[in-house]
């Protein structure tokens, strides 16, 4: 079973791409049943750099399995949004897992 599906990554995740797929909806063939993180990898984007996956505009793990023709939006750490309420990929978006350890850290010294 192939397949294709149809990823767009933003900001600063681009730089993993070659030129001819930054900022723009690219289509991937997938051979099988593919996984959002080995997607992510197989793109060689670095999973703990993603903070948000959106898959046809619904938050889903990196467990999730593509399925034919998903629109799939790749987002790096948000800096100034909290998406707290929206992220499935972990329990904190990783700003607040930063400052979280930073403040633990802090508190150490």
């Amino acid at each position: 079973m192939s397949y294709n599906a149809y990823f767009r990554l933003y900001e600063e995740l681009n730089d993993y791409l070659p030129a001819n797929k930054r900022k723009m909806t690219f289509g991937l063939f997938l051979k099988g049943p593919t996984t959002i993180n080995e997607a992510i990898c197989s793109l060689g984007v670095p999973p703990e750099e993603v903070d948000l996956v959106l898959v046809n505009g619904e938050s889903v793990p990196f467990e999730h399995i593509i399925a034919e023709g998903d629109r799939i939006s790749i987002y790096p750490i948000f800096e100034s949004l909290d998406i707290s309420n929206v992220t499935r990929l972990r329990d904190k978006p990783l700003i607040k897992l930063a400052k979280d350890l930073k403040s633990i850290h802090l508190e150490r010294s």
